[in-house]
């Protein structure tokens, strides 16, 4: 799955969610940084039962910092919806930034 995502994110097929630009331009987090932890980062979690398209949790350190991407996968358009970024916080992750605290 994760190759077939980073094919359509390579080949522009991206629909950036108003939601994410709002976060992104708040949180003073780069397009290049979001796309660069779906290229090369790694699934933590994944939502298979998202609506209207599952979706998963990518971890990745972009200049020595954490930073996770919600994305969404339309399989048949062959679409990624960019829904939100943001730097975990050790109040809701583990040192690793991928295990959330269980509370």
């Amino acid at each position: 799955m994760i190759s077939k995502i980073r094919k359509v994110v390579k080949n522009g097929k991206i629909v950036w969610r108003k939601h994410v630009l709002a976060r992104l331009f708040e949180r003073k987090i780069r397009r290049k940084d979001v796309l660069d932890v779906i290229q090369k980062g790694e699934i933590i979690e994944q939502y298979p039962d998202d609506r209207p398209y599952p979706s998963m949790l990518f971890f990745k350190f972009t200049e020595d910092k954490p930073l996770h991407v919600v994305a969404s996968y339309d399989e048949v358009n062959k679409i990624v919806y960019i829904i939100t970024a943001y730097e975990p916080t050790l109040g809701f992750f583990e040192k690793d930034f991928k295990t959330r605290i269980k509370k």
